[in-house]
């Protein structure tokens, strides 16, 4: 149970930070058309994913169990501030491995598959309402 409270408490932290950057972006860039790109969401996926590096890479050096700090930190706070940080090192691990075919096929998948998914529920929920 202890570990549950862990990811959720993590997880309000993440999405915090998220909504709170989101909103900054919006102040610095504006609603000027130049700027109308989804800056917000770019640098949570760029940060996310370099935190999760330095604090896998950190965890790994410390070699020294750590599964509720990894639990608070990775699945927690960064997955409340963005998942793309979790399939960045899945990512990596594969490439790492030489799993190359199914590094592509897993990235190409996600994207599509989750565009597309999105794609139906908009198209469903447009449909009823």
């Amino acid at each position: 149970m202890m570990n549950i409270f862990l990811v959720m408490a993590g997880g309000a932290i993440g999405s915090a930070l998220r909504y709170e950057y989101g909103r900054v972006s919006g102040r610095l860039f504006g609603p000027n058309p130049m700027w109308a790109w989804p800056w917000g969401t770019l640098g949570v996926n760029i940060i996310g994913g370099l935190v999760m590096g330095l604090f896998v890479g950190w965890l790994a050096a410390r070699a020294q169990g750590g599964e509720q700090l990894r639990l608070f930190v990775a699945v927690g706070v960064l997955g409340g501030f963005t998942t793309f940080s979790s399939f960045s090192l899945e990512m990596l691990l594969m490439i790492e491995r030489g799993a190359w075919l199914s590094a592509t096929g897993y990235a190409l998948a996600s994207v599509l598959a989750s565009v597309g998914a999105l794609a139906v529920g908009l198209g469903i929920m447009r449909a009823v309402a």
